[in-house]
């Protein structure tokens, strides 16, 4: 089993049962007793779950600071196998020496599994993906100064000035709530200030969404959709505003959930 499948068992069962112990996680996940140590370690840094004696437990919601949009321990759970044959096309635009930016989301978290072997500048409001970046690769991670949101892991900062803007990315990889005519939206509008905020970094801006992204309903707007560059999704997405995003000068690339390879649209 894969070290994503893993965790993504691992945070799935614990979120249905509120506490476990280790020996019943070994009992369905295929991994050794070491193994399941890093990757309790690993989640437990990322604030997904909470270890304790013997077992471990769910973090509580109601000690997290709430914004209004799911956990990312729940987003990462759905659609997985979708989000990350999109991440993958998404990774293998990315070359060394590249400078690029990130935002927090379940889809682009998938990303950081296939730049490990990359060197790379990288701007991230992500604490999961700082994180992976942080201990498995050689790339260089810069982030935002501001507060963390346990439960989304993002970190959002009220500041005008930060790190933010001394940074210059070719391009910005986003996730978003929702795909549609009006543009590219969230659900919370912390989070889609911080993102047209990153976007001003950016010269390209690169949307990795999967295709339940076209049946979502977001209120707050980040951006038009000419402000796209690329969109990565799936078979799934409907052809109708595939055609759409076409006709805005949106590039549509799509990816093989089955084989996760490429195709253009």
């Amino acid at each position: 089993m894969h070290e994503r499948e893993r965790w993504q068992k691992i945070l799935t069962l614990v979120r249905e049962r509120g506490v476990l112990r280790v020996r019943d996680v070994l009992s369905h996940v295929s991994a050794s007793p070491a193994t399941l140590r890093r990757d309790l370690v690993k989640l437990e840094e990322m604030g997904q779950i909470k270890r304790v004696h013997g077992g471990l437990q769910a973090v509580e919601a109601a000690a997290q600071t709430h914004l209004a949009t799911r956990s990312f321990g729940v987003s990462q759970t759905l659609n997985a196998e979708r989000k990350r044959a999109v991440a993958k096309i998404a990774a293998d635009m990315c070359k060394d020496g590249d400078s690029i930016i990130i935002n927090a989301g379940s889809t682009t978290w998938f990303m950081a599994e296939f730049l490990r072997d990359r060197r790379m500048q990288i701007l991230t409001n992500s604490v999961p993906i700082s994180h992976e970046l942080i201990n498995t690769s050689h790339n260089r991670i810069v982030l935002p100064g501001g507060e963390v949101y346990r439960e989304q892991g993002i970190i959002l900062s009220p500041f005008d000035e930060d790190a933010i803007q001394h940074f210059t990315a070719s391009r910005m990889f986003m996730s978003c709530f929702a795909i549609t005519p009006m543009g590219i939206l969230e659900g919370d509008p912390l989070i889609a200030r911080a993102e047209a905020k990153l976007l001003t970094r950016a010269e390209q801006l690169v949307i990795v969404a999967d295709s339940s992204k076209f049946n979502q309903r977001g209120s707050m707007a980040v951006c038009p959709l000419t402000r796209v560059h690329t969109l990565i999704t799936d078979s799934g997405a409907p052809p109708q505003m595939i055609e759409h995003l076409k006709s805005q000068g949106v590039q549509v690339l799509m990816a093989d959930t089955a084989n996760t390879s490429l195709s253009a649209a």
